[in-house]
């Protein structure tokens, strides 16, 4: 059995960018996912403002902020390739009590768009509760996770 190891770190210990010169470009998708739970009272007071606050549509708003935070990956996770993007698709739907946020990312590229898709999650996130934190701060931003990926060598599904 073939022991799997960490591709970021090279035999030396030190934190390395993986070379990826040698790969055939692919369509690949990512999609990610997450949540931001708030107090009932809070969430209700949102909604019968239609989601409307003092600094403007809070879901339109987050969308944007994911969108660019997807443009942005490789300058915030260090070790993440520039890719060519074709694709960005951010959605966010109200629960109980909650947004459940998803993210869309596809290129045809030499390597993945799963650090693009949970940082579009995870920007959205973040908008959403620095819109809504006036209200309170006892909002929980959780379960981010890759939900599915296509294209590369393995392709995943939760």
């Amino acid at each position: 059995m073939m022991q799997k190891k960490l591709s970021h770190i090279d035999e030396s210990g030190n934190a390395t960018m993986v070379d990826v010169s040698q790969k055939i470009a692919s369509v690949r998708t990512a999609i990610a996912s997450g949540t931001i739970k708030f107090p009932s009272e809070v969430f209700k007071s949102l909604s019968d403002q239609d989601f409307v606050g003092k600094k403007g549509s809070i879901v339109q708003t987050a969308v944007i902020a994911g969108i660019q935070g997807v443009k942005k990956t490789a300058e915030l996770i260090p070790l993440c390739h520039q890719i060519n993007l074709s694709k960005i698709n951010v959605e966010i739907e109200p629960s109980l009590d909650a947004f459940q946020i998803t993210c869309t990312v596809k290129c045809n590229e030499k390597t993945g768009v799963e650090m693009e898709a949970l940082t579009g999650v995870s920007i959205a996130a973040l908008t959403i509760y620095d819109m809504c934190k006036a209200l309170s701060q006892d909002i929980v931003i959780g379960a981010i996770q890759l939900e599915q990926k296509t294209g590369g060598k393995n392709d995943f599904q939760r």
